[in-house]
């Protein structure tokens, strides 16, 4: 059988209905052992090449590698669009956990759609694995007993590329920052590195979310604050035309210093590296990392649209691969009965696959990797497709994500 075989059974097994023709007690005896994963995201708008189906392709390899379908264990695993909106998140949310017996929530991108669909998985004692969302908050005052924050944060992004620019002598900062809660904490977060640093934040400007494609209004206010570094809190297709436009401007002819802080290797692609040369950005994942980020890559195939895949992407079949260990060491029916209990045995167990290598979770629910700050190639460096980065500084696990202490996460002990 074909991967893309297995693909369209796997797809074709996560759609169909469970209880079908089974009688009665079959079906009930079917669903008792089954996991349902739930994986939400965009599929259309400015984040599907970072999240989107690919995620949901890499959730199927996590499935394929478990181990637990040869252990006779049902594993399904559904899609949906929450349109970067929380009312539609909050509303798929609810009618997969009360309607369709789902488990587990996984992916969902747009931090104000994470943070409501984490009370909702808490107020259901569900798990919720966030891969896409990058608020540092879903740690701090909005942490929960059922959520693990698993591939990056706003902290994480701050310190890294943020703290870079300032040691690279950027000291007055003005912020392109969308207006919505991912958005806010990216701003939030920088500008508390670029200050202790010593720097000043001269001004900012909030985009509306979603919708924007014309930024010049918004870089011409950038121009005039006479700002030596513009950070982009912004993400996908916007931090893509914001870069665009910022070139057509002449911005960085000027003088003037892009910092993106949130670039994926997708908008690498897109700008292509004739205009994202030299750009500074992190990620804890990359797909030409090491041996085990490359053999990662080769085994979930090609993304959609013809990507390598997103960190994003990767932390979904990372977090889902260590979420089916803990249901295989805990079992279904305990995995079940309590997501509280589930994320426990998952905090439990160390961390270990392809894409991030060893790690833990800690007890506010930031799962722990290192970080690395890449520089993104030119062409004349780039070997062949795909091969855009190279890594500036690696930030070590202990030290690439806010210290537990200072989120004011409840499930901290003094």
């Amino acid at each position: 059988m074909t991967d893309t075989s297995r693909r369209t059974l796997l797809g074709a097994a996560a759609t169909a209905p469970v209880w079908g023709a089974l009688p009665y007690r079959s079906a009930r005896a079917q669903a008792a052992n089954t996991i349902r994963i739930a994986v939400m995201n965009d599929q259309s708008g400015l984040f599907r090449d970072i999240t989107g189906p690919g995620s949901t392709q890499a959730v199927r390899l996590a499935v394929q590698e478990s181990g637990l379908v040869q252990r006779g264990i049902n594993v399904e695993v559904i899609q949906a669009d929450h349109q970067n909106r929380p009312d539609v998140g909050s509303t798929l949310a609810r009618q997969w956990i009360d309607r369709d017996g789902v488990d587990v929530i996984a992916d969902v991108p747009t931090s104000s759609v994470a943070l409501a669909v984490n009370t909702i998985v808490r107020e259901r004692n569900k798990v919720l694995l966030v891969s896409g969302a990058a608020i540092s908050d879903l740690t701090g005052r909005a942490c929960s007993p059922n959520t693990i924050h698993w591939t990056y944060d706003t902290w994480m992004l701050a310190r890294g590329t943020g703290g870079a620019m300032v040691a690279a002598g950027g000291q007055t900062w003005f912020f392109i920052t969308a207006d919505y809660a991912f958005g806010h904490a990216l701003e939030r977060d920088t500008s508390e590195f670029v200050r202790q640093a010593g720097g000043r934040i001269l001004g900012s400007v909030r985009t509306p979310f979603p919708g924007t494609t014309d930024f010049s209004s918004f870089l011409l206010q950038a121009q005039a604050s006479r700002a030596q570094v513009v950070g982009l809190a912004n993400a996908g297709g916007d931090t893509i035309n914001s870069i665009k436009q910022a070139a057509e401007f002449g911005l960085t002819r000027r003088g003037v210093r892009l910092a993106g802080l949130l670039i994926f290797i997708t908008d690498v692609h897109s700008l292509g590296l004739e205009t994202a040369q030299g750009l500074a950005l992190t990620e804890t994942f990359y797909w030409d990392l090491n041996d085990r980020t490359r053999a990662f890559t080769q085994r979930v195939g090609t993304m959609p649209n013809n990507l390598r895949p997103s960190m994003v992407q990767a932390g979904c079949y990372s977090a889902v691969l260590h979420y089916l260990k803990a249901v295989g060491d805990m079992g279904v029916a305990a995995a079940k009965a309590s997501g509280v209990e589930a994320v426990n045995r998952m905090k439990a167990m160390p961390t270990n696959d392809d894409a991030f290598g060893e790690g833990t979770i800690r007890p506010d629910g930031r799962k722990i990797h290192p970080a690395y700050l890449f520089q993104v190639k030119t062409p004349s460096e780039s070997r062949g497709p795909w091969d855009y980065y190279k890594v500036l500084q690696t930030v070590p696990a202990d030290q690439a994500f806010r210290p537990v202490g200072e989120g004011g996460c409840a499930l901290v002990r003094s």
